[in-house]
Formats: structure tokens, sequence, C-alpha cells
């Protein structure tokens, strides 16, 4: 019975993260019609992209405690809401305001289904023992590909943007459908102790502290992911049609070293976080010194290897411990914080370059990565020391079956 159950939730988790997927690559490849339907400028559309995260930080925060209090199977009804959203915002591209309106709209939505997906599959790579977190991920990259492609063909086939949204909105239906059947209910309260204002707080943090040294992991990943093409173009004089390489080129390989990092679990967590983030840094580095187009997809490859497995790894050893009626909150801790890095990330890139040029502007990324690998290891050995040590407290507890798998 228990292994149905492990089936069932790790079965819901990259159900929903496949959903996640399919959404972000739809976004990504019809924005430039939905700038065209609003009538905007790429400043005018950077100043309503800024809406959607002033949406998701919010709804980050407080959609950790409806996770806690509805069970994970809340993740389907909000990725089904997430498509919802897409759909509206396709409605209301009419011009920058009404835009921006939709956009904190999936921002919202985005951002609650973020933390939902992020603690249905915590909850499974606790149950299971195994890297359900970096597998999920990975789903969620390789429908980022199917999706984005998916919007391409719609699209040259002469499918309008509201066409695109609904595709893609039923497909993630179904997949939330999935999630919201398979995902659990309501946890049983766990039996700690209720912890006081103040030690709550002191419990809180160093899930803060790991969502911080996250969002160095996500500046570095979105910021490759967001700038790649634009490089090609700048430095090599790429033409439009191959500039497209360099996000498929990164979020292929980011899938298929997230599969491979969950499927080989004898690699030591701190092998793939220090080792990743020398990889990604490596990477970085040869793709900031690329004078032709096979070494700059050469080193935006290692850089996508390297950032694929920081973010999941740290969630993973981060929540571990975790009892699953707060894994929400513990989830929404990091996801929140972690979240800033992928926002903040591309604008960091924006400002080097205009400051020293795309080339410097690689180079600046390498800072973030060499941050994360040195922070990374300290966050998660105080995160666990605090786990051992206060093993009543109102969010961790006692470590479980995954501790050992993931050593």
């Amino acid at each position: 019975m228990r292994t149905v159950t492990q089936g069932r939730t790790t079965t819901a988790s990259h159900s929903a993260f496949a959903a996640f997927g399919v959404f972000w690559g739809t976004w990504g490849a019809a924005l430039p019609a939905l700038r065209d339907a609003a009538g905007l400028d790429n400043a005018a559309l950077g100043t309503a992209l800024l809406f959607v995260g002033l949406g998701a930080l919010p709804a980050m925060l407080l959609s950790g405690r409806a996770v806690d209090r509805f069970g994970a199977r809340a993740a389907g009804w909000l990725l089904i809401s997430l498509a919802l959203a897409g759909v509206i915002t396709a409605v209301l591209a009419r011009d920058l305001p009404t835009l921006a309106v939709a956009m904190a709209l999936v921002g919202a939505t985005s951002g609650a289904a973020d933390v939902a997906a992020n603690a249905l599959a915590g909850l499974a790579e606790q149950r299971s023992g195994r890297r359900v977190i970096t597998i999920s991920h990975a789903v969620f990259s390789s429908f980022v590909v199917i999706g984005s492609l998916g919007t391409g063909v719609l699209r040259a086939t002469g499918a309008d943007v509201m066409t695109v949204f609904i595709v893609a909105g039923a497909l993630m239906t179904v997949a939330g459908a999935m999630a919201l059947v398979l995902g659990d209910g309501p946890q049983p309260a766990s039996r700690a102790k209720p912890a006081r204002r103040r030690d709550g707080l002191r419990l809180v943090l160093p899930f803060v502290a790991v969502g911080l040294v996250g969002a160095l992991g996500f500046a570095a990943e979105n910021a490759h992911q967001s700038w790649s093409a634009i490089f090609l173009a700048d430095e090599l004089g790429a033409a439009p049609g191959i500039t497209a390489i360099a996000p498929a080129t990164f979020a292929a390989f980011t899938a298929l070293t997230r599969f491979a990092a969950g499927a080989f679990t004898r690699i030591p967590t701190g092998g793939l976080l220090v080792g990743g983030a020398v990889t990604a840094l490596l990477g970085t580095l040869l793709l900031s010194i690329s004078q032709d187009l096979p070494l700059a997809l050469g080193g935006l490859a290692l850089a996508a290897i390297g950032t694929s497995v920081l973010f999941p790894t740290l969630l993973s050893q981060a929540t571990r411990d975790v009892p699953a009626d707060r894994r929400g909150r513990a989830t929404s801790a990091v996801a929140t914080t972690a979240y800033l890095g992928f926002v903040l990330g591309p604008v960091y890139v924006g400002f080097l370059a205009a400051e020293v040029g795309m080339r410097g502007a690689m180079v600046g990324i390498a800072i973030p990565i060499a941050a994360f690998a040195v922070l990374a290891p300290v966050v998660v050995r105080r995160r666990v020391h605090t786990a051992a040590v206060d093993g009543q407290g109102s969010i961790t507890s006692m470590p479980t079956r995954s501790d050992t798998a993931s050593r």
C-alpha cells in the first residue's frame, strides 16, 4: 500500500511540473505576439513583465499555508487557474495597463502553483527516498521545450495567440486534474510542540537563508536563459533563426542533466552543489570568450549542466526532514526568497551589459555562481543542524528515509 501511495504522489508531482513547463514554454514563445497585440515596444513590455514578479511574490508567501491546510492536491487547482490566467492574458492584451494587470494575475497563479508543485515533489521525495524534486524539475524543463516548439508550430500554421493559450490550457488542465486526483489531501498535524512566535521565526530563518543562496543559482540560470540569444546576435552576429538555438540548447541540457542527477542517486549532494557550480562557472567563462557558434553553444551547454542541479538539490536538502503538514510553509520560505534571483538575474545582466558590454556581463554571471559554491554547503549544514537540534520545533522533525538515501 505504501508503494502505491509513493507512486501516486510521484506521478502527481511529475504531472504538475509537466503542466508548469507547458505554460512557461508557451509563454516565452508567445510573448512577441502578446507584445504586438498590446501595441508595445520592448521597453514597455519589460515594464509589463515586472508585474509578473509583483504578482508572484505575495502569492508565494501566502500559498504555503494554503498548501498545508488543503493538501498537496492544491497544486492541481492552482495549475488549472494558471491555465485560465494564460487565456485571460490573451484576451486582455490590448494596451500596457491591461497587459500589466493580466501579467500580475499570471504571476500570482504561477507563484502559488510553483510553491504547491515543489511541496508536492518534496512530499513524494520524502516518501520514496529518491530525488523526485530533481526529476520533476527535469520534467518541467522538458515540457518548456515542448510548449515552446508547440507554440511555434501553431503560430506557423496561422493560429492566433488566443488559440495557442487555449490549446496549452487544455493540456495543462488534463495534467492539473491528474495532480488533483493523485495528490494528497490535508495531512495529519505533526506531534511537534507548537512553537512560540520567536521560536517559529528562528526556525523559519534557516529556510530563508537557503532561499537567499538559491537565489544566486536562480539568478545565473535565468540570466543565461534570458540573454543567451541576445549574446549570439550581438557578439557573434548570428541570424534571428540561429539565435533561437541558444535558449533551446540551454533548456535541453538542463532537462537531460536533471534526469541524470535524479537517476544516479549515488552522486553525493555536496558533489551536485559544488560540482554543479564549478561546471556552471567554467561554462559561463567559456561562453564569455567564445568567438564562434560551436564554442558558444558548448559553453552554454556546460552552464546549463551546472546550474540545472543547483536549486533542486538545495531545495531537496532544505526540506527533506519537514513534516508533511508543514511542508508548504517551509517550501514557501525557500521558493519565495529564491524567486528574487529569478526576477533580478536578467536585470543584473542588463545593467552590466550597459556598462561593460555583453561579454563583460557574461563574466559577471560568474560572480553569483562562485558565491553559490561557497555558501551552499554552509547553509545546508546549518539547516540540517537546526533540524537535528530542534526536533520538537514547529517546522522541523527528525530526519527521514530520504536523509540516508541522499548521501
